[in-house]
């Protein structure tokens, strides 16, 4: 603690015990029914760049792995993870004490909290200020049954604003994968996320660019849709690792579309596996 420290932290820009211990007071706590070893954000700086899918593909992955593997949708706005899961027609029951959510299980037994989830019809929307979506999130991880979760994935909505931060600050985050894609603006977009997570101590464990190149299905040849990809040198200038690199491929839009998610077999994201069980 500096000398000249007056106590208020929302002023202060020093690393110092008492900050610490403030912003840990912040951590919303599990229910003592629930267990989740780690937690994984996915995040971006802009919308439309494939969040869901990573989380999806990540949590299918870690769940062939053996893993008891959880999806918290925090995009409380724009749910597509139910969707993704043939989950759109499913609803949250309750224990029988009437005291916590229960989570919907996937084919393979992900269990998957989404706002969808409460919803009559999949097509309603929520509309709801920034608050009572943040109170969403935390009710999300505190007030439903989590069952021996080796490693649970939250989905975050786009940007940095309310529902990121009250992720940052309510959960134990244990590191984020930040998903991007190859247009030229993708440099201030990773640069923004980058720099919410140094401010919130967060550690990064990479970048998936999405949406990477096309295969063309005649000859095979990669063709950049989007212009060359600039990743590497973004990821360089952040001193981050390029996990993944994800193409545009039909048969993912086909299978997202049909609910069939964890039919997919491809390895694209094989390091960020290893990268997430190294955290």
């Amino acid at each position: 603690m500096s000398e000249t420290c007056n106590h208020d932290c929302g002023s202060c820009g020093e690393n110092c015990g008492s900050r610490t211990q403030e912003q840990e007071s912040f951590l919303e706590p599990l229910h003592p029914a629930s267990s989740v070893k780690k937690v994984i954000g996915i995040v971006s700086g802009k919308g439309g760049v494939g969040k869901s899918l990573v989380t999806s593909l990540l949590a299918v992955a870690m769940e062939r792995k053996g893993k008891r593997t959880a999806i918290l949708d925090a995009d409380i706005t724009g749910p597509s993870i139910p969707k993704a899961f043939g989950l759109d027609k499913e609803i949250v029951g309750m224990t029988s004490d009437g005291a916590l959510m229960m989570p919907v299980e996937t084919m393979n037994k992900i269990q998957v909290m989404s706002a969808n989830l409460l919803l009559d019809n999949a097509t309603d929307p929520v509309i709801w200020r920034g608050p009572v979506i943040a109170g969403a999130v935390k009710q999300f991880w505190s007030e439903t049954l989590w069952k021996d979760i080796d490693l649970m994935f939250v989905d975050m909505p786009p940007g940095t604003g309310d529902v990121p931060l009250t992720v940052f600050q309510s959960l134990p985050v244990d590191g984020i994968i930040i998903v991007t894609s190859p247009q030229e603006l993708v440099s201030m977009i990773v640069a923004k996320a980058v720099n919410m997570a140094k401010k919130m101590d967060i550690p990064i464990i990479g970048i998936v660019e999405n949406m990477s190149y096309l295969t063309c299905p005649d000859c095979g040849k990669k063709i950049n849709v989007f212009g060359e990809s600039h990743i590497e040198e973004v990821a360089k200038e952040h001193g981050l690792k390029v996990l993944a690199k994800l193409p545009i491929d039909p048969k993912v839009a086909e299978l997202v579309d049909a609910g069939k998610i964890e039919h997919l077999k491809e390895e694209w994201l094989e390091d960020a596996v290893s990268a997430v069980e190294k955290v």
